[in-house]
């Protein structure tokens, strides 16, 4: 049975979680099937990645079951946060606008993945946590990621006392960017994709590199890295045709110059 589902469609990458029954719960299997989708994501010049899940939930997180039945636990727990940690970082590095479509409960990990994407579609029945120390473990990826998107405080709350957020407090928070009824998420999430990849490559990919160093970088760093990405944006045929087309007033042809 695959355990990752991969589409390519209008230069939009969909990945889909398929192990609905575990509750898409992350193993060294899924790990392995989900890196390999990213990178093929990757190599097919995508402009969007999807991330997406079958079923109830998008992810309940660590598979609880195969801890307990592990030889040798911390082996075993090393070699799958080495895993997710890898897919994490793909995710936030990677040139490639992500969008994660989240319904149910994104818990333990599968928090953190789905708040690796750029941006985050949000049924209203979905709900976020980190649960860690509930079974006597620490965060494996998310706590970094939440630090820099909503603050200390906010984290350590979540993590030390496991708090659940519904899909509206995490939109309030800023780690969602749209909440939509269950039925029209599919229909949001499409359309935001049809906009994102028709947008241009080239520009899109700076801006994501650019905000997303800003978390870290000192004020001098980010706005050399800025006056950089920007000059270098100048060399793709898409700016050009960017100007032309609002002088003209009409919609941009991004990407039909080439490479974007």
């Amino acid at each position: 049975m695959a355990l990752v589902h991969y589409e390519l469609c209008d230069r939009a990458a969909w990945i889909t979680l398929a192990n609905p029954d575990a509750g898409n719960s992350f193993t060294p299997a899924m790990a392995d099937a989900l890196s390999a989708a990213v990178s093929r994501a990757e190599h097919d010049r995508a402009a969007v990645l999807v991330l997406r899940a079958e079923g109830r939930f998008f992810s309940v997180g660590g598979d609880l079951a195969g801890f307990a039945d592990a030889d040798n636990l911390p082996d075993y727990m090393n070699d799958l946060a080495t895993h997710g940690h890898r897919i994490i970082a793909e995710l936030t590095r990677s040139d490639l606008i992500v969008v994660s479509v989240v319904q149910g409960t994104a818990a333990g990990i599968g928090f953190p993945l789905a708040m690796a994407a750029d941006l985050v579609i949000a049924a209203d029945t979905a709900a976020f946590t980190l649960g860690y120390t509930r079974v006597g473990l620490t965060g494996d990826g998310g706590t970094g990621l939440l630090a820099r998107s909503i603050g200390l405080h906010h984290t350590l709350r979540l993590a030390l006392l496991n708090d659940v957020l519904t899909a509206d407090e995490a939109c309030a928070a800023g780690l969602v960017a749209r909440v939509v009824p269950e039925a029209e998420l599919e229909t949001e999430a499409e359309k935001i994709v049809a906009r994102l990849a028709t947008g241009s490559r080239g520009a899109q990919a700076g801006i994501k590199r650019i905000v997303r160093a800003a978390a870290t970088a000192d004020i001098e760093t980010q706005l050399a890295l800025e006056a950089r990405t920007m000059t270098e944006a100048t060399r793709d045929p898409d700016a050009l045709e960017g100007v032309h087309a609002f002088l003209a007033k009409r919609p941009p042809a991004f990407g039909q110059h080439g490479e974007s």
